[in-house]
C-alpha cells in the first residue's frame, strides 16, 4: 500500500503496509539511520522523531499514523549539523558511544519548540524516558541549556526551534 508522508519538509510516497512501525519505513524505505532501533517498546528513546511538534517513538508508530503529518528526524534539523543543539552536543562533548543522542536531540528539540527557556526539572521531564547507557545525563542537560541560550539570543525573541531546516 501507499503512504504519503511528509518528512523533513518532503512528501514523499512510501509503498509500505499501513501498520509498519514508522522507524522502519524512515530507515530502511527512507534511508534515514539517525532514528536508531534500541528496545521496540518504546521505552528507551533511541528512535525518537518529532511529529507536529511532538517528540514521538517511531518503534511504537505505525506508518500510517503519520500520514497527514510533518515528521522531523534528525536527519532534518540541519543539514550540516550546524543546528544550535548538534552545535552545543559537539561543543560539551555530550556523547560517548553516540547511539542514543539522536534520540535524546529530537526529543531536546521538541522541548525547545515548545519552551525556549527550559528550567533543570522541565528539562528532565522532557528527557525522561530517552536513556543513555554513558551515563552522559548532565551534559545533555548543560547542551539543551546552552543551545536555548544560543538559539535565543540569535533570534531576538524568537526562537530557532520552532521550524526544523530544509533539507
Amino acid at each position: 500500500m501507499s503512504l504519503q508522508l511528509r518528512v523533513n519538509r518532503k512528501i514523499i510516497p512510501v509503498d509500505a503496509a499501513p501498520d509498519t512501525p514508522l522507524l522502519w519505513v524512515l530507515r530502511e524505505h527512507l534511508g534515514l539511520k539517525g532514528p536508531k532501533f534500541g528496545c521496540g517498546v518504546g521505552a528507551c528513546g533511541a528512535c525518537t522523531v518529532i511529529i507536529n511538534g511532538i517528540a514521538t517513538r517511531s518503534c511504537i508508530t505505525p506508518a500510517s499514523a503519520a500520514v497527514g503529518a510533518d515528521v522531523t528526524t534528525i536527519e532534518g534539523l540541519s543539514a550540516d549539523g550546524t543546528h544550535p543543539l548538534q552545535q552545543a552536543w559537539q561543543q560539551l562533548d555530550v556523547p560517548q558511544c553516540g547511539y542514543c543522542q539522536a534520540g535524546q536531540i529530537m526529543s531536546a528539540a521538541a522541548l525547545l519548540q515548545h519552551t525556549p527557556h527550559p528550567t533543570d526539572e522541565q528539562i528532565n521531564d522532557a528527557m525522561d524516558g530517552n536513556l543513555c547507557r554513558c551515563g552522559t545525563y548532565a551534559r545533555i542537560r548543560e547542551a539543551i541549556h546552552k543551545a536555548a541560550a544560543a538559539a535565543n539570543s540569535t533570534q531576538s525573541g524568537s526562537s530557532a526551534f520552532h521550524k526544523p531546516a530544509a533539507t
